[in-house]
């Protein structure tokens, strides 16, 4: 499987660049094999693209703009959410491709059932009494997180004119 990022090698716009070079750079960085293909000089890579580009993801103005991403055949996404997929750590799962070897990512539908779970559980936290004991120590932790600052060094000597007011005439 390959995937495709279809780039405009000659585009005016810094923004449409800067979204180009973060894309690549990060398949880069992943190792994931893709093939760049230019719209700007290839009328029959921009015709497929803007072809192949789902109605409800283009613009109002019906042209998508570069990057768009796919793979093979099936559209993956544009810059905004490949993005998002990036944010989510999800980029394998946008592109279509299963994670990498020794990936610690769990698939989606198995996270969202064990964030479904831990969700339930804090529920039934929050319901239940809490004893003393353990509100004491939920307030030492909180203490211990956040140390109180009493005293301030600034490795000075103290003036001998400290307190004391200037002279105004």
């Amino acid at each position: 499987m390959v995937i495709k990022v279809f780039l405009a090698s000659s585009s005016g716009s810094t923004a449409i660049k800067k979204k180009q070079q973060d894309v690549l750079g990060f398949l880069e960085a992943l190792k994931v094999d893709y093939a760049p293909l230019d719209i700007a000089c290839n009328e029959d890579n921009r015709m497929w693209m803007r072809e192949n580009v789902p109605v409800e993801k283009k613009p109002t103005n019906g042209i998508p703009l570069p990057p768009q991403i796919f793979n093979e055949e099936s559209y993956c996404g544009d810059y905004e959410t490949f993005f998002d997929a990036k944010e989510d750590n999800a980029v394998f799962a946008f592109l279509g491709l299963p994670p990498p070897p020794g990936s610690k990512k769990a698939p989606v539908k198995q996270e969202e059932a064990q964030e479904e779970v831990e969700d339930e559980e804090a529920k039934g936290e929050d319901d239940q009494p809490v004893s003393e004991e353990e509100e004491e120590l939920r307030q030492l932790e909180e203490e211990e997180e956040a140390p109180e600052v009493t005293e301030v060094y600034s490795g000075c000597a103290p003036s001998p004119l400290h307190g004391v007011a200037p002279d105004v005439e």
